[in-house]
């Protein structure tokens, strides 16, 4: 019997995303409450006033029952936003209700680009953050735009920080083993699916 060689971080990806894409509404919408029930209660999420979030494509876990719980408390909530230009940065917005969003260049919905209305990511107290993939160990897969990586780079030269808390958001079908961490990788302090903390 020969071994099958490791999946490359491309081909991962691809499968990963294909589960989470398999997912019913009715499964999507269990687990977005599911999130939520783990979420809702917990310290890091109730003792944090500046919540950065993002709003679900291509079958990823729906946050937006947590959005609406901050809101209700008071918490001051962020979205991420896409630079024109460097068209490789990223940056946390302040997002209020009702406010209009538009599709950015990869249709994922985003407030209108205001600077007056930014938070510098190491001023937030938690970062939700989407990934295709993730393990035990903090590790995560992202869609392979690296905004989040260049966004938390700075935490690579630092030996504490105590913020933001950086959490993962999944499907239980997106865990994995191990992932082969890249250097500019950021380690996750864990992942929250609708089943269980990693």
């Amino acid at each position: 019997m020969t071994a099958t060689p490791p999946l490359s971080r491309a081909q991962l990806r691809r499968l990963l995303r294909r589960r989470r894409r398999a997912l019913s509404r009715s499964q999507q919408r269990q687990a977005a409450r599911g999130l939520y029930r783990q979420l809702v209660q917990h310290p890091r999420f109730r003792r944090a006033r500046h919540i950065a979030l993002y709003l679900p494509n291509d079958g990823e876990i729906d946050p937006r029952p947590l959005l609406a719980a901050a809101r209700k408390r008071g918490k001051h909530t962020y979205l991420p936003v896409l630079n024109a230009w460097p068209r490789t940065k990223m940056v946390f917005q302040r997002v209020r209700p009702g406010e209009k969003l538009a599709g950015n260049r990869f249709r994922i919905l985003e407030p209108r680009y205001q600077p007056a209305r930014q938070r510098r990511v190491w001023a937030l107290d938690l970062v939700l953050l989407p990934l295709v993939g993730f393990d035990d160990r903090g590790g995560r897969l992202g869609m392979g735009g690296g905004f989040y990586d260049r966004s938390l780079a700075y935490l690579h030269r630092r030996k504490n920080w105590h913020k933001p808390t950086l959490l993962g958001l999944a499907h239980e079908c997106q865990r994995v083993e191990e992932l082969a961490l890249a250097s500019w990788d950021v380690p996750l302090l864990g992942t929250v699916t609708d089943k269980a903390w990693y």
